[in-house]
């Protein structure tokens, strides 16, 4: 059974949302998932004993990428997480009217594969409120991936 972290940061709670759908398609096709708000999790190594990541934030910001707020000191300090070699998938919520639509899933994925992590396949960002059917579709090219 492979062991699945869900790392999320939400202000408005679509990405926790989203979170906790992804961990329900997860666990139905026999992941053990654990499920962590940004908030409260340990960045030193959290990636240890895990055999997936899946790190999610929302985007905020007109002028400049803004992640959301629990979530920058676990982007900031990603080189900690021990994600190189790691299976790494990246989500988030976004509004398309803004400049830089999800650009905090784009920082992300871009800081995880620069540390060694191992993308599964294309981001999942998400305009507006969650659609269970687009992250099951999502989730399903990810497992596919795996």
């Amino acid at each position: 059974m492979s062991k699945t972290l869900i790392v999320f940061g939400s202000t408005t709670g679509n990405t926790e949302t989203v979170g906790d759908d992804i961990a329900k398609i997860l666990e139905k096709n026999g992941h053990n998932v654990t499920v962590v708000n940004a908030a409260s999790v340990t960045v030193e190594n959290m990636a240890e004993g895990y055999d997936c990541v899946f790190l999610g934030s929302s985007t905020w910001g007109d002028d400049d990428i803004e992640l959301q707020d629990d979530f920058v000191p676990v982007f900031e300090n990603l080189e900690r997480a021990g994600l190189s070699g790691k299976r790494v998938a990246v989500f988030g919520c976004g509004d398309s009217s803004y400049t830089h639509f999800c650009g905090a899933v784009d920082a992300i994925e871009e800081k995880a594969e620069q540390l060694g992590a191992v993308l599964l396949g294309d981001s999942l960002k998400i305009d507006g409120d969650p659609d269970s059917g687009e992250v099951a579709s999502w989730v399903e090219s990810v497992l596919a991936s795996m």
